[in-house]
């Protein structure tokens, strides 16, 4: 255990007595189980693919001290560093954005990557935690009679999950509206309000199903699996029986060697066949621990921007874990999306360390919980 004495008045010394260490520890936790399970889980998938067996894992471990340092270095900021920060990348990202449907590279029909120097970039990865925290301000200053920020908010909503549809991503459409939506109802607006969106919401996912193909193929195979092709689902479901209670042990599984996303999307099929139900079960409470904790932090906030952009964060956090993990285990139609901090992929693990770099700040003990420091 590092020591810091409570009389350090350094940078890190206030940082380290204020922040939240045990939601450090099981990130770090989370990293850790990750990086175990890219090593065992992506040979397979590059050798697939033509590549160097240890191509993924070469990948992975060298950006994983670059995010662990993010995190840290962001969670160090202050509410207005984190509003700062949030406003620059949101901008950026949706240049990106714009720039993608035009000069993305497209994979299985989707525009939803840009290559730079060699490294594959989702403007959309950077575009969740720093639109939460953006709408969480803007709901803030709604509340305050500063800004017409809920107008505001729902033009800058609309023109972005506008941008992600046309890539297609709609699963990325979907995190950013239920964050959207939830900021939007804990800011306390008119729930006449809240249900029409809602209803937008809901039937914008109808029209999904009747515009995009792969959508209604992924519903209709959920629902009757006979109607389709459902074989990573299913062995993904067998891999679940095969582990067991303990697992057969790192690097023995199978299931890796003939699911083609066995190191991203359904890497939690790799650590349920090799680590078994109980390490999956300690996965599943790591993410619990890591939303309830910050929850729990927040429930003596008065500081309604800082109340706002962290729950959006956290909620974020912990949709997209539950997303991968129901689809891995056939509770909902399959989405491509990654496990935070355990899956395979350079984008997903730099947003998600920036966006909990700033739940971490947002969440930090302050003398005036209600300054906008």
């Amino acid at each position: 255990m590092i020591a810091v004495a409570r009389t350090d008045t350094s940078v890190l010394g206030r940082w380290w007595w204020t922040v939240d260490r045990w939601m450090i520890a099981a990130l770090a936790a989370l990293m850790a189980i990750g990086a175990v399970l890219v090593v065992t889980a992506s040979p397979p998938v590059a050798e697939r693919i033509g590549a160097d067996p240890g191509y993924f894992v070469q990948r992975h471990l060298m950006l994983l001290p670059f995010a662990a340092a993010l995190l840290i270095a962001v969670s160090l900021l202050s509410p207005r560093g984190v509003l700062t920060l949030s406003t620059a990348l949101f901008t950026v990202g949706l240049l990106l954005l714009v720039v993608t449907l035009v000069a993305g590279v497209e994979v299985k029909g989707a525009r939803r990557w840009l290559s730079i120097a060699g490294f594959s970039l989702q403007p959309s990865e950077l575009i969740k935690p720093t639109f939460a925290v953006l709408a969480g301000w803007l709901f803030a200053e709604q509340k305050r009679g500063k800004l017409p920020g809920s107008l505001i908010s729902l033009v800058l909503f609309l023109f972005t999950v506008g941008l992600i549809v046309m890539q297609p991503d709609l699963g990325m459409t979907v995190i950013v509206a239920a964050v959207w939506l939830a900021q939007f109802f804990v800011a306390g607006v008119s729930m006449w309000l809240v249900l029409p969106l809602a209803g937008v919401g809901a039937g914008g996912l109808v029209a999904a199903y009747f515009l995009f193909p792969h959508v209604a193929s992924r519903i209709d195979r959920y629902l009757d699996p006979s109607s389709g092709d459902s074989y990573q689902v299913s062995r993904s479901l067998e891999a679940f029986m095969n582990g067991g209670v303990l697992g057969r042990g790192p690097g023995t599984g199978r299931v890796k060697e003939i699911i083609p996303d066995a190191h991203a999307d359904f890497i939690f099929a790799v650590a349920g066949e090799e680590l078994g139900v109980i390490v999956c079960l300690l996965i599943v409470g790591l993410f619990a621990f890591v939303v309830l904790r910050g929850f729990s932090r927040l429930l003596s906030e008065n500081n309604l921007f800082v109340l706002l952009a962290a729950g959006g964060l956290f909620t974020h956090f912990g949709l997209q874990a539950l997303i991968n993990m129901g689809s891995a285990l056939n509770l909902i139609p399959t989405k491509g999306m990654t496990l935070p901090f355990i899956s395979y992929g350079g984008s997903s693990l730099l947003a998600l360390s920036l966006g909990m770099g700033m739940a971490l700040a947002l969440t930090r003990r302050r003398v005036d919980s209600g300054a906008f420091l």
